[in-house]
């Protein structure tokens, strides 16, 4: 570690010199000294630098640049030998537009390289990538996440990718492929009604090519040369009910009815509710269905309710809670796997709580989100949840209109907040 903090702490800035990230940002970018570049490679490789005497194969070099960027970040020189020697490229301005090429499409998500050429008095020339992973997890064009240990890579495991998945921006893990998955596996009768909402025969003569449409269509596939990886989107989408489970465990809903006004009474039933997001949204529904009525107006409740001095029932705006399920199942940030999606039904109120990392979202945000000035956490899938050829049918207005039509109905402001990673919405009933 110290090496790192070492290099990071020598760049310095030079206005000779225009490196690639200066010509995209438009800024001055940091350069490599030369002594700086020296005093690293004397030192040979290790976790943050990694020697090469030249690119000649971009899947393997894709390889090495993901590893460093999902570890730590760090250095790799082109030019170097393993003895330590400096031998130089033939074509550093090729070599230069190589790399960009290989950060830019070989990469995801895409990486802006910093890249220095450093000439010595001999007249060669060698090349310093300089690698920061701020956006975790990275991944090769075939769908591989790789790490550095010492100064070797190797493909992540299931349980370290599990940790690098936990750490990434919620906004990237739609996008996250999954390996294991066939055409078999997806929900046909889901996906092509979807598809044929917008036009008959999408397909015309070529029939019902799931993965085609997945990744080229709907762009939530990707091909990794042996076939198609569908993303985590296309999985909560789609794919059959038990498939969700299996490939994403983290994805289930507990629904829980407890007989008070909160968790310390006595709990009467419980659900764990896997699926696709349309199973799981009626399944939901259907849950509150059976302890609450939901009513378009409050003069729908019939007079022997309103009269009757005991409540059993809870009264609930019908648009509100379609609305608040809907957002518990779009928004939910995934990459953190320890905390449930919860809907929790009271005597008096019904509680929707999502996993949300608070650092970044509150206060300020809290307060936007009251007006329709979201952050959104996964556009693509709610994108496509919210239209109606998925056929979820859900209501216009979002979180304010949760906000002002479930007052009005029961007279009671709405409880929003955001703690401890989780985003909390209770709605009181009539």
């Amino acid at each position: 570690m110290a090496r790192k903090k070492f290099r990071n702490s020598q760049r310095k800035i030079t206005s000779s010199d225009r490196s690639f990230q200066e010509y995209i940002t438009g800024q001055p970018a940091p350069q490599t000294t030369r002594t700086e570049l020296l005093r690293l490679i004397r030192g040979g490789e290790d976790t943050f630098l990694e020697l090469k005497v030249k690119l000649s194969n971009s899947e393997k070099i894709a390889q090495e640049i993901v590893a460093l960027a999902n570890t730590a970040g760090g250095t790799m020189v082109f030019g170097v030998t393993d003895q330590l020697r400096i031998q130089g490229v033939r074509n550093p301005e090729g070599v230069q537009q190589e790399l960009v090429r290989i950060c830019r499409e070989e990469i995801y998500p895409a990486l802006v390289p910093y890249i220095d050429t450093v000439a010595f008095d001999s007249g060669e020339r060698i090349l310093a990538l300089d690698i920061e992973g701020k956006n975790k997890p990275y991944r090769t064009r075939a769908g591989k996440f790789y790490l550095r240990i010492g100064s070797e890579k190797r493909e992540a495991t299931r349980e370290e990718l599990s940790t690098l998945l936990n750490e990434t921006r919620p906004i990237f893990y739609e996008n996250i492929p999954i390996p294991r998955l066939k055409e078999e596996d997806f929900d046909d009768a889901l996906l092509w009604s979807f598809a044929n909402g917008f036009e008959k025969d999408p397909l015309g003569k070529n029939g019902y090519a799931t993965a085609s449409f997945l990744k080229n269509d709907l762009l939530l596939a990707i091909d990794n040369g042996n076939g198609f990886l569908p993303t985590v989107a296309a999985v909560l989408l789609f794919a059959e009910n038990e498939k969700v489970f299996e490939t994403i465990p983290r994805s289930g809903i507990k629904a829980r009815r407890f007989a008070g006004k909160d968790t310390n009474s006595e709990l009467v039933e419980e659900s764990e509710i896997n699926g696709n997001l349309l199973f799981q949204y009626e399944s939901v529904l259907r849950f509150i269905g059976q302890y609450c009525d939901l009513w378009k107006h409050k003069s729908q409740k019939p007079q022997s309710q309103k009269d009757s001095p005991i409540n059993s029932r809870g009264n609930y705006h019908l648009y509100s809670i379609n609305e608040a399920v809907a957002n518990l199942l779009m928004h939910r940030d995934l990459a953190l796997g320890e905390i449930e999606t919860r809907v929790l039904i009271f005597d008096d109120s019904i509680e929707f709580i999502n996993p949300r990392r608070t650092n970044g979202f509150v206060p300020p945000a809290s307060k936007a989100i009251r007006y329709g000035i979201t952050q959104k956490v996964n556009p693509q899938i709610s994108a496509i949840f919210s239209r109606r050829e998925y056929g979820a049918k859900i209501p216009q207005g979002g979180l304010p209109m949760i906000l002002k039509q479930s007052q009005q109905f029961s007279g009671k402001r709405v409880e929003l907040y955001t703690t401890n990673d989780e985003f909390r919405l209770k709605i009181y009933g009539a």
